[in-house]
């Protein structure tokens, strides 16, 4: 016990409980840090709490408030931030990145932000002076915001890719062009887009990587939307795929190509004797739906392993790795939704 925190210990009467100004005052600091340190730990660094609860600890003071952390530094809770708690993507990382965080003592807590920025900001701002760590996929807020975050708290991002910022994401340029080449063994020569949000990286990230595969393979690449990254939205853009004569589709993500293959199928056309669809993640049911969809398949539960196993290193002073974001690989699952292009089959039978 340092002689300074000795001696106010022992200058203290025993019956009477200890103040924060008794604390703030061995401690050095303010009484608002101390009250921030057992209130609100989110605004406090990890070692002035670390100190002024080791402080706290010997000269006995007691905090009752609600937001007491479980042990002397830490919540014990790392947040897991998503646009749409519904995809089945977001709530396939959070299982495995719940089960990662319960086997080292930490809860796992889901933040929805039901794809809208301000949403995404509300939480934030209530959850941070409550969880020790923060996980964001695809996150829609700003880098500057992410990078304020980043100040107070362990973070590590999914999806996306933040300069100076722990960043996990799927291969993506790999992926596309697998996805490419096994359209062109298919005589496929043109491909559509159907692409995410304008706010989401990861959506502009596989436009880049599709047009840079389909021009090294001669294809010829067209970019539909933004669509909205649901069932619903994949629904509605099947007029605009009608409308362009598309032969072969690549949706942003699995459940936009869902919509699209329920939306064709409603209206006449077959898939994938009249156009080919792939889709984006490999979520639960995607090997389900009729016809079972082929699609760029990334390691969800990787997704989320490596996020938490990054979160709890840090929180025990290790240095992230910050130069370039963590690639995780990817693979084409081909199943039944993709065929040989309408046009060149047409041609053959005619020969």
């Amino acid at each position: 016990m340092p002689s300074k925190v000795r001696n106010m210990a022992a200058d203290e009467s025993s019956d009477r409980p200890v103040t924060i100004y008794e604390v703030a005052r061995a401690a050095e600091v303010s009484p608002s840090t101390v009250s921030r340190t057992f209130t609100r730990p989110g605004r406090v660094s990890v070692r002035t709490a670390d100190h002024v609860r080791a402080v706290a600890a010997e000269l006995g003071y007691r905090d009752d408030t609600p937001y007491r952390a479980k042990s002397a530094a830490r919540n014990h809770a790392i947040a897991l931030a998503v646009t749409d708690a519904t995809n089945p993507f977001n709530s396939a990382i959070l299982r495995s990145a719940a089960n990662h965080a319960n086997k080292a003592g930490y809860t796992m807590v889901m933040m929805d932000a039901q794809e809208s920025v301000a949403q995404e900001r509300s939480n934030f701002d209530r959850i941070l002076p409550q969880v020790d760590g923060v996980i964001i996929a695809s996150s829609l807020m700003s880098d500057t915001v992410l990078r304020s975050v980043a100040k107070t708290h362990p973070l590590v991002i999914l999806n996306r890719y933040v300069g100076g910022l722990p960043s996990v994401v799927p291969d993506t340029s790999h992926g596309m062009k697998q996805a490419i080449a096994h359209l062109l063994q298919l005589n496929h020569n043109t491909v559509h887009y159907l692409a995410g949000p304008d706010s989401s990286w990861i959506s502009g990230m596989r436009w880049l990587a599709i047009r840079a595969a389909a021009a090294s393979m001669g294809f010829t690449a067209h970019r539909v939307g933004p669509i909205l990254p649901s069932v619903e939205g994949g629904a509605a853009a099947a007029s605009q795929v009608i409308a362009r004569r598309a032969t072969a589709v690549i949706c942003y993500n699995d459940l936009m190509a869902m919509g699209l293959t329920r939306a064709l199928t409603h209206k006449g056309y077959s898939i994938p004797s009249d156009l080919s669809i792939i889709g984006c993640d490999n979520i639960f049911a995607s090997d389900l739906v009729m016809p079972a969809l082929t699609t760029i398949a990334a390691p969800i539960g990787v997704l989320g392993d490596t996020a938490v196993k990054h979160i709890l290193a840090m929180l025990v002073g290790a240095k992230a790795q910050l130069s370039a974001p963590i690639t995780i690989p990817v693979r084409l699952i081909v199943r039944e939704s993709t065929g040989a292009c309408p046009v060149k089959r047409l041609h053959l039978s005619r020969a």
